[in-house]
């Protein structure tokens, strides 16, 4: 089992920054891939970032390539979404998720392991 805990959401103006946590704990060393989703009310599941657990392999969506950054501290078996020039429409619940293979980075179905969320709200 691997649990996550997400931390950082809050209330942001645009075009202003936000730094997500996602703490792991458990059998991480089963999960080749750390992902972050967002989901905005109505809307399907989106992938945002991900980045290999060994490697620092990054790969990320289009809708947000160049503004949000993913990075992680294996030390403190930690993974970070750095988001800046926040949008209005970047409002949603952010996840953070535990996968299997890098080769399907951005499959939710790839992704076992999920934590609870943390809200994030871009005001205009």
């Amino acid at each position: 089992q691997v649990q996550l805990v997400e931390s950082g959401g809050g209330l942001v103006q645009a075009g202003g920054s936000l730094r997500l946590s996602c703490a792991a704990s458990g059998r991480t060393a089963r999960s080749n891939v750390m992902g972050w989703f967002r989901q905005a009310p109505g809307k399907e599941r989106e992938f945002l970032a991900g980045i290999s657990w060994t490697g620092g392999s990054t790969y990320y969506a289009d809708s947000v390539k160049g503004r949000f950054t993913i990075s992680r501290d294996n030390a403190k078996n930690t993974v970070y979404l750095q988001m800046n020039s926040l949008k209005p429409e970047d409002t949603a619940v952010y996840y953070c998720a535990a996968g299997r293979v890098w080769h399907n980075v951005a499959v939710g179905s790839n992704y076992d392991y999920w934590g609870q969320g943390t809200q994030v709200t871009v005001s205009s």
